[in-house]
Order: structure tokens, then sequence, then C-alpha cells
């Protein structure tokens, strides 16, 4: 068995795929990784450039075509064909640090040696942004400690720019198929799903402070950005309320460690913040309908996250009545913008 599945899911990615791959081949000769390349129904040459990748390298690289469904159905289909004892999803257009990527293997075997069983290893991930002149870095030694076996005891509290994305996440394998994770098809921003619903399962980490992930944004017409997210706006919606739901169900149906339920609430706050923040963007009247829609359905399923966030210094922000309230909001979220280096 593997140490490592790398699932690459892949759509018209012919362009950037090859520095995506490139980073994920082990320098130092172990053949301990698999990369899984699933050509989501690509029209460009993606199966090709990917299938050039898996005769070079027989041993690490592997190409899974389908008709397209969309980036959760890639990484569906990843996971049901991945053989490592660990999995992590690095999008095609992005790529990972050698020395940070190294760094994460030695470890994930050092785990596996000792049988240890940790079911996530969190690192850092660098938004690499084209047209910004600076990178920002996303890590979390204020809040995890660092390169220790921890449970959500050790855990503090995120700060407001700080939650695990899934460029931060290298989960154990089998955990995901316990909790029989499938994303929904033909649906963005599903990562957030990813980096979300297996949560509850999750009872050992380990923290790595390395700079691995590269998350490269700026293009316009990635799903991060602006005016596609305002054009994807029903997609965000149908996932900000899917974790909407999943966190009353699990609060339902077990305890919840303390630590784990102030990060879940965290999480969703922030996503529930963005989603509404789009619709304000967007502007039209049943944009703002359908953001009124999801606080109101907020207030039902989950009334005392509601409240709290209601009350929170950004739930007062994208909720301020009338034109010049929108305004006011559209301005501190530019700020917010340039200041965490977002799209």
């Amino acid at each position: 068995m593997k140490t490592l599945s790398l699932i690459v899911p892949s759509y018209n990615s012919a362009e950037y795929l090859p520095r995506c791959l490139d980073t994920l081949l082990p320098a130092d000769g172990i053949d301990d990784v698999e990369v899984i390349v699933v050509n989501d129904g690509s029209t460009d040459s993606t199966r090709e450039v990917a299938e050039a990748y898996a005769e070079a390298h027989p041993d690490v690289v592997r190409v899974v075509s389908q008709p397209n469904g969309g980036h959760g159905s890639a990484i569906n289909t990843g996971l049901d064909h991945a053989l490592g004892h660990y999995v992590r999803v690095v999008d095609s257009d992005d790529w990972l640090n050698a020395e940070a990527f190294t760094t994460l293997r030695q470890e994930l075997r050092r785990i596996i040696e000792q049988n240890r069983g940790i079911d996530l290893v969190l690192s850092n991930y660098v938004y690499e942004n084209e047209a910004a002149s600076r990178t920002k870095t996303i890590r979390y030694t204020r809040v995890l400690p660092v390169g220790e076996d921890i449970g959500w005891d050790d855990v503090g509290s995120f700060g407001p720019a700080q939650y695990l994305l899934m460029h931060a996440l290298t989960y154990r394998t089998q955990l995901l198929r316990e909790v029989q994770l499938r994303l929904p098809e033909h649906t963005f921003y599903v990562d957030n799903l990813f980096a979300y619903i297996p949560l509850p399962q999750v009872r050992s980490m380990h923290y790595l402070d390395v700079d691995l992930y590269r998350y490269y944004i700026g293009r316009p017409d990635q799903s991060v950005n602006e005016k596609v997210m305002i054009s994807r706006l029903d997609q965000q919606l149908l996932v900000n309320r899917m974790m909407v739901r999943h966190l009353a169900q699990v609060r339902a149906s077990q305890t919840l460690h303390p630590a784990l339920n102030r990060y879940m609430a965290h999480y969703l706050g922030i996503i529930t913040v963005v989603t509404s923040t789009m619709a304000l963007r967007g502007g039209s009247k049943e944009m703002l309908r359908l953001k009124a829609d999801l606080w109101d359905e907020l207030r039902r399923v989950e009334p005392q996250l509601y409240r709290r966030l209601r009350l929170s210094l950004l739930g007062m922000l994208v909720n301020l009545p009338g034109q010049l309230g929108r305004r006011f909001s559209l301005g501190a979220y530019r700020t917010a913008r340039w200041a965490y280096g977002f799209n």
C-alpha cells in the first residue's frame, strides 16, 4: 500500500497540469506516492498530457477518465481508486512545495510505521495570486501545537481569516470511507464539504508547520473569481445549506467536543458571510431574496448559531439595511479582500 494518494481533478487543464504534476513526483526516488489524475470529461488535451506522465512514471501516475461530472464527482472517483494510507486533493492549477512535500511524506511514513493512527494531518497553504505583488500564507501556529499528535482538547480558537480549507488537509483514507463521503456532482465549491463533513469523525491530528500547498488564484475563469462566484450563487447557496444541515444533524446525533463545535460554527459562519457578500455584490432583488432565505433557514435550523452570527461584526455587516448599508458592507468586503489576499 502506498503512503499517500494524491487526487488531481482535471478539467481542460492541459495548459497548467504539467506544473502541478511535476511537483507531485517524489524527488527522492522513494516510491511511496500515487498520483491519480481524474480527467473529468475534458475537451482539450488534458487526457493526453496526463497519459504522457503516466507512461513516463508508471509506478506513480494513474489516469482515470470519466464523463464530465464536476469537481465533486472527480474527487469521488479519485477516492474510489485511492490505494494510499492517506489522501489529499491537489487541484490541477495548484502545486506543492517540494521541501514541504518531502516533510509531509516523511511524517506520514513515521505515523504508519509507529501505528499512531492519526486521522488528519494539517499543513499550511499559500495564496499565489497572479494579480497581486505579494503572497498570503495561512498557518495555524497560534491554534495548533506544532509537530505533536493532538486531539480536539489541544485546539485553540481560530482567527477570523483562519479555517481549514481543503488545501490544508491530508486525511486518513479509511476515515473518508467510514463516513461514506460523497460530494455532489455538477456543483462548484464542494471543497468546503470535503473540509467539513468528515470532521466529527476526526479524533486525532498532527500539525506540520510547513507551507505545502500553493493555491493559485487570479485567473478570470476560476470558480473563486468574484464574478464567477456571483454567477454561480445558486451552487454556493446549495453547499452553504448542506453545511447548515450537516451541523444540525451531527449536533442532534452526538455530543461534539466543545473545540470542534466552536470550529464548525466558525467555519459555517465564514461561508455564510461569503455567500451573503456575493449576493450583495450581485445586487439583484432575486439574489437579495436568496440571501434572506439563507439566513431564515439558519435561524430555523440552528437558532443559537444564527443569533451569535447575526450579532457578530461580520454578521451585522452583511445584514445592514437599505442601499447605503449594502454599500458600506461591500466597502468592508473590499478592505478585507485587500488585507487577506483572496479574490
